[in-house]
């Protein structure tokens, strides 16, 4: 198997805001409490944070309002010049980058889609789309031909001379995501794009965006508030509070393993079995002691969705494996059926 490239790799990043954050962040410890930064005047937006994305990866930074994930993700892409610490994309790094290189770098390599869709009003959804392609300076009839691409690949085939104002905000969210891919990004940046659709809409957009991940294998890092949304979409979540990153882990285990009381708080109401898989569960790689049932289970399924196997096929374990077939290690009945039913308290 090949080790996976790091596409985004930050150290130890801090950004402050306040009088002198420099030299203010010069004379304190890394571990200086986030209460006593605020005492002392200062704003850590981004405190303390390490972190590596991996190719074709959907990192998910979530956390309420004021915890720091907007600016995190400005600061991959040096929209915010850090404080503190060093951020890498593909190897360089991005704070000894001249403006242009920095410009180059966002034209070519990084996609990016806010919740306010930000669309040009008097432009058509064709030439919204071929925006950015203009500004790289490609000819009408290449960055047009690019352009229709991209709308039809987000299904708004037919809509290319509509106006924003024409379009409802599911279809102005969808123009925003085709005109983010048409420079081709390897990595895409999202913050909250989906807030501002109603709860229908945006199951459809999370299932449109699956949709063209599983097509075009982007690096994505992608901003919500919604703990729901990000179990939906994540390959792996980081969950941010006070500028600092509490938990950084697959969905799996930040259900299963919440490493602070903050954020087993985004997990109390979560129903497990719905949002656990088989791979997420795994006891042992080698064949363990007791009864193994004589078929495998896809390490994909959730707890839920073998749930009838588990009441029914009474084996101590189930081999699990990956799409490939390749045995990923055994799922402990009883453990699966606990965190379906609950806890067997008799005796």
């Amino acid at each position: 198997m090949t080790e996976s490239k790091t596409v985004i790799s930050c150290s130890n990043i801090w950004k402050l805001f306040g009088r002198s954050p420099k030299g203010y962040l010069q004379g304190i410890p890394d571990d200086t409490p986030y209460e006593k930064i605020v005492e002392d005047g200062y704003i850590a937006a981004v405190r303390q944070v390490s972190l590596d994305i991996t190719e074709g990866e959907m990192i998910v930074i979530m956390g309420l309002s004021g915890s720091g994930k907007s600016t995190l993700v400005r600061c991959f892409a040096r929209l915010l010049d850090i404080t503190k610490g060093n951020i890498w994309v593909d190897g360089e790094d991005i704070g000894k980058m001249s403006e242009n290189q920095l410009i180059q770098l966002r034209r070519k390599k990084m996609g990016m889609v806010f919740q306010n869709f930000g669309l040009l009003p008097h432009r058509t959804v064709l030439n919204n789309v071929a925006f950015p392609l203009e500004m790289r300076g490609q000819g009408v009839h290449e960055r047009h031909e690019r352009a229709m691409e991209m709308i039809d690949l987000v299904g708004l085939g037919g809509r290319e001379d509509y106006y924003p104002r024409e379009l409802s905000g599911g279809q102005q969210q969808r123009v925003g995501i085709a005109r983010s891919l048409a420079i081709e990004p390897d990595i895409w940046f999202l913050d909250e794009p989906f807030s501002a659709l109603d709860p229908l809409i945006r199951r459809e957009m999370q299932d449109e965006f699956l949709r063209l991940q599983g097509m075009l294998n982007k690096t994505i890092v992608f901003i919500t508030h919604d703990f729901d949304e990000a179990l939906r979409l994540a390959d792996r979540i980081a969950i941010m509070k006070d500028g600092a990153i509490e938990q950084c882990n697959t969905p799996d285990q930040i259900v299963l393993k919440p490493a602070t009381e903050y954020v087993s708080k985004f997990t109390l109401e979560i129903e497990k079995a719905r949002v656990v898989h088989a791979r997420g569960m795994l006891q042992a790689t080698r064949d363990p002691e007791g009864s193994i049932a004589n078929f495998s289970i896809s390490g994909e399924k959730t707890i839920q969705e073998l749930a009838r196997i588990l009441v029914n096929e009474e084996f101590e374990f189930y081999p699990v494996e990956d799409s490939d077939g390749q045995n990923l290690g055994f799922l402990n009945r009883q453990e699966a059926l606990e965190l379906l039913i609950g806890p067997n308290n008799a005796g």
